[in-house]
């Protein structure tokens, strides 16, 4: 299998709520191209209302399987990632558990629902990483539409019962 990885680093926040139930929220803001020097959780900006964080670098996955999917996306006009963060008990509380260019894969994340997923713009040294990726590795596959079975008109029909009636007054 044909498989190439990208290093990103991740930013997120914690915003605070106006919400009786919920305090506060996690949110995948951005990615950077690269690993950046920082550590793992590092504050990058701090007010009343938000704490962005450096949430740290993680690889982004590339299978030549995909493809297709990659294509679409960087056609999109707005090129994406997705990041799908899940809650830990280890601070700060949440851990980035997944960043991908394949939006069937992040959708298939959401069947957890405890799972944060969000889209963020796609820096572009990943575009174009991921654009030679699938000039290098796409393999076109044409659409066959599946032929159905022929219907047998007979497969519903009522059969006659070859059993002697029953005679339930004995």
């Amino acid at each position: 299998m044909v498989r190439e990885t990208a290093e990103v680093g991740v930013v997120v926040e914690r915003r605070v709520l106006d919400n009786p139930w919920v305090d506060h929220a996690w949110v995948p803001v951005a990615v950077l191209a690269g690993a950046p020097v920082a550590t793992p959780w590092t504050i990058l900006e701090q007010t009343a209302r938000l704490v962005r964080y450096y949430a740290g670098t993680f690889e982004v996955e590339f299978f030549g399987t995909d493809t297709t999917m990659y294509r679409e996306n960087l056609r999109s006009g707005q090129p994406s990632l997705w990041i799908a963060l899940r809650q830990t008990a280890a601070p700060p509380g949440i851990a980035v558990q997944l960043v991908t260019a394949d939006s069937s894969e992040a959708e298939a994340m959401t069947g957890t629902n405890s799972d944060i997923i969000d889209v963020v713009p796609m820096p572009a040294e990943i575009q174009h990483k991921l654009a030679a990726f699938v000039e290098a590795h796409h393999v076109e596959h044409p659409f066959v539409k599946r032929k159905r079975d022929r219907a047998d008109p007979e497969a519903m029909a009522r059969r006659a019962l070859h059993a002697q009636p029953r005679d339930d007054k004995k």
